[in-house]
């Protein structure tokens, strides 16, 4: 099966994840794509192939090799963003594209000014949505290459390789699904996630990371009767968003700046609530953003004399760079595989997190490596079925240096 065929079934199945599910997986066709993914590997030669309770999905390929080397992990995540639908996705191969603007459907196009990008990926194949759903190229692209490897080194044994740990993970857009990993069922030295971005890049910083829920209680009246009476918690949801830093916006930062995003507002006159999601590469300057949400609460509160506000804001992950100090060997090891391939390797920092974050604090430390992927988390989604294959051949690369290394002292 090629790789674009493999990556298109997989987006056949809705896997959004839900934050506010309490099941692990949080959405039960999470399970599905598991369940079939274990049959896959299974057919490709993973005689181990398995699923917990939890929706992990677990593997082994055995080394081949008559020396101790490393043991390397390989994870991608089977869950998709709930930031827009991932119903229904109507995947579209455009062949040799001719980096115009490209019309998903009638009236929808992915334009060039827009997303500048394009004009680079002439002549290369895509993978689009009709514009009306994510693509799920975030994580499906990442599970595909995993996938695609496999099959390589079963259907090349010659090819020597040490012992490789598989794993596909729920609910990695939620942030909680890595935390139910069995670490016995995932034994190896270091891991690498494919979770997203361009072939060449490889990365091992990612964002410090709070979530915050505020709460907002009013006072509804008749709006005749309304003068001195009424507290509009919807207003004050408004006024609370209004009083954070304009310039703290995703859409006003980038590179290693951070943000506070307001996910939604719920509510009406009576009750209202704002999520937000809180980022910074500097855990000092994230706890800073936390205090500004405390002070407005305060001065919200304090204004009225009365107790409207309610935050709840709490830390969800961290910087892996920390976990990697002493140990970027792994960094640049990858970072050769992919310079055999004639790119120039790129170290640009995750403007979000993995589930390579939460492992590399669980001692396993894990960066993250391309998928070929772009506009993860829209309807403007596509995946690039030439980096597809080319990150094969840079995990193909980077068992080779293993190989050829044995074991690190």
């Amino acid at each position: 099966m090629k790789i674009e065929e493999r990556f298109i079934n997989y987006t056949k199945i809705d896997t959004t994840s839900d934050a506010e599910s309490k099941t692990c997986p949080s959405t039960p066709n999470q399970l599905i794509l598991a369940e079939m993914l274990v049959e896959e590997l299974k057919q490709l030669g993973v005689e181990d192939a398995r699923m917990d309770e939890n929706g992990f999905v677990y593997g082994t390929v055995e080394s081949n090799v008559d020396h101790q080397t490393d043991v390397v992990g390989l994870l991608a995540h089977l869950d998709t963003s709930d930031a827009t639908s991932g119903r229904d996705i109507k995947a579209r191969i455009i062949r040799d594209y001719d980096g115009k603007d490209i019309l998903l459907s009638e009236g929808i196009y992915t334009r060039v000014s827009d997303y500048p990008f394009l004009k680079d990926l002439k002549g290369k194949d895509l993978i689009v949505t009709d514009g009306t759903t994510l693509l799920g190229g975030d994580d499906k692209a990442g599970i595909a290459i995993i996938m695609d490897f496999i099959q390589y080194l079963y259907e090349n044994p010659e090819v020597k390789h040490g012992k490789i740990m598989i794993c596909f993970t729920p609910d990695e857009e939620i942030g909680s699904g890595i935390l139910k990993i069995d670490l016995k069922q995932f034994v190896c030295d270091y891991a690498y996630t494919l979770d997203g971005g361009p072939v060449n890049c490889v990365t091992y910083e990612n964002f410090n990371a709070a979530n915050a829920v505020v709460t907002f209680s009013g006072n509804s009246i008749h709006p005749g009767d309304a003068k001195n009476k009424m507290i509009n918690a919807t207003q004050l949801a408004i006024d609370f968003h209004n009083m954070l830093p304009v310039n703290q916006r995703p859409e006003f930062t980038e590179k290693r700046e951070g943000f506070n995003h307001l996910l939604g507002i719920v509510g009406d006159c009576q009750q209202a609530k704002s999520t937000y999601i809180i980022r910074n590469h500097d855990l000092d300057l994230l706890h800073q953003q936390m205090r500004h949400f405390e002070l407005i609460t305060m001065h919200i509160n304090e204004m009225y004399n009365r107790h409207l506000v309610e935050l709840q804001i709490k830390e969800s992950y961290y910087n892996m760079k920390e976990c990697l100090t002493d140990k970027m060997f792994i960094v640049e090891q990858a970072a050769k595989a992919i310079e055999q391939l004639g790119y120039k390797v790129e170290y640009d920092p995750i403007r979000g997190g993995t589930d390579g974050a939460h492992l590399s604090f669980m001692g396993i430390a894990t960066p993250n490596l391309g998928t070929g992927g772009r506009n993860c988390h829209g309807n403007h989604e596509l995946v690039i079925i030439d980096e597809m294959k080319e990150m094969v051949k840079v995990l193909a690369n980077i068992i080779n240096i293993v190989v050829e290394r044995g074991v690190r002292e």
